[in-house]
C-alpha cells in the first residue's frame, strides 16, 4: 500500500480544487427540483467548473460518460445522468469531482426532489451525520479502522444497510489513491493516520438489503431489493488538529 504525504503546496492546490467542487454542488443543491433533466444537471455541473478553471475529474475516467454522477432512489453510486427527468418524492445523490492543476478533490451528497417520505429524509440525515461522527476520528495517531467502525455504529443504531463493496478512498494525484477506507471495521485497525494524508470518506447506507449490483451500463451501481439508497462524502485532510474539509460548502440554501 503506497499512502503519499501532500506537501503545503499540494495541500494549496486541493483546497483550490475543493472549493470549486463545493460551488459545483451549492449549485446543484439550488438546481435539483422536480422537472429538470439529469442531463441538464451534468451541463450545469460541467459549465461552473470550466468556468473555474477546472477539469471534471469523472469524464472519461475509465471510460465513465459523464461530468457528474447523478443517481437516483435504488441507484447507489456512479448513476450517468441522461434524458431522465426527477420527479417529486425522489432523492438523488450528486457526486462530483474536479482536477485543477494536477490534483483531484472529491464531495457527494443526497438531495431530496421536492417533498419526501420520512424514511427517504432520514436516510439522508443519518448517512450524513454518520461522516461526521467518522471524522471525528480522522486525526493523526489514530487509524483508518477508527473511523470505519464509528461510521458503522451509526448505521447499525438507525437500522440502515450498509453498502459493503464500496468504500471511501485516498485522493491525490489520482482520483483513487491508497489506503481503502470501509464504512464498517474495527477500530484500532488499518492504516494510520499522519499529517498530510487527503482522503474521501464517504459512507453510503440503504432502507433495506446493502446488497448491490451493477446495471447493464457498466456503471449504475443499485441495491438489489430495489431500497433507497444514500451518499455523503468530503475530501479530509489530516492535520496536527482537527481534521480540514477540503470541499465544505458554505451553502444556506435549506
Amino acid at each position: 500500500m503506497a499512502i503519499t504525504l501532500k506537501s503545503s503546496r499540494e495541500i494549496g492546490i486541493m483546497r483550490r480544487a475543493g472549493a470549486i467542487v463545493a460551488e459545483v454542488l451549492d449549485l446543484m443543491r439550488t438546481a435539483v427540483r422536480p422537472g429538470i433533466s439529469l442531463e441538464e444537471l451534468d451541463r450545469l455541473a460541467r459549465e461552473l467548473i470550466e468556468l473555474r478553471g477546472g477539469t471534471p475529474s469523472f469524464l472519461g475516467h475509465q471510460g465513465f460518460p459523464s461530468s457528474i454522477c447523478a443517481s437516483v432512489d435504488e441507484e447507489v453510486v456512479h448513476g450517468i445522468p441522461g434524458l431522465d427527468v426527477l420527479d417529486r418524492g425522489e432523492i438523488v445523490s450528486i457526486d462530483v469531482g474536479v482536477l485543477l492543476d494536477g490534483y483531484h478533490a472529491d464531495s457527494a451528497l443526497t438531495l431530496p426532489v421536492g417533498a419526501i417520505s420520512d424514511e427517504a429524509a432520514k436516510l439522508i440525515e443519518i448517512t450524513e451525520a454518520s461522516f461526521y461522527r467518522g471524522i471525528e476520528h480522522a486525526r493523526s495517531g489514530q487509524r483508518i479502522g477508527d473511523i470505519s467502525a464509528a461510521i458503522q455504529a451509526v448505521a447499525e443504531q438507525h437500522g440502515f444497510g450498509i453498502v459493503r463493496e464500496l468504500t471511501g478512498h485516498g485522493i491525490g494525484r489520482s482520483l483513487w489513491e491508497d489506503p481503502q477506507i470501509p464504512n464498517y471495521g474495527h477500530a484500532g485497525t488499518g492504516p494510520l493516520l499522519r499529517p498530510g494524508m487527503t482522503i474521501a470518506v464517504e459512507p453510503m447506507f440503504t432502507t433495506g438489503d446493502p446488497s448491490t449490483m451493477v446495471l447493464e451500463d457498466g456503471w449504475t451501481v443499485v441495491t438489489v431489493d430495489g431500497g433507497l439508497a444514500a451518499h455523503y462524502e468530503h475530501t479530509v485532510l489530516i492535520t496536527n488538529g482537527e481534521p480540514e474539509l477540503l470541499t465544505k460548502w458554505e451553502s444556506t440554501v435549506v
